[in-house]
């Protein structure tokens, strides 16, 4: 499934952009997610829940697309 979200800021954290795409339930689950090397940003595995995304980024969670605009 692809989900776009649309900045309201300069940049979205990456665990909040898995709950606000609702491909989380939660922070918590975001972390586990993301720590385990399951999340994806512009096609490397990232493991920082606190990463910025800009304009342009794409983040991948299993079957899961989310494209920053």
């Amino acid at each position: 499934m692809i989900n776009k979200i649309q900045l309201k800021d300069d940049y979205i954290k990456l665990g909040q952009a898995l709950k606000f795409a609702n491909v989380v339930e939660s922070g918590v689950d975001a972390k586990i997610v993301i720590q385990d090397g399951m999340v994806s940003v512009n096609g490397e595995v990232c493991t920082q829940r606190g990463k910025k995304l800009v304009s342009g980024d794409i983040v991948t969670f299993e079957e899961e697309t989310i494209y920053i605009e």
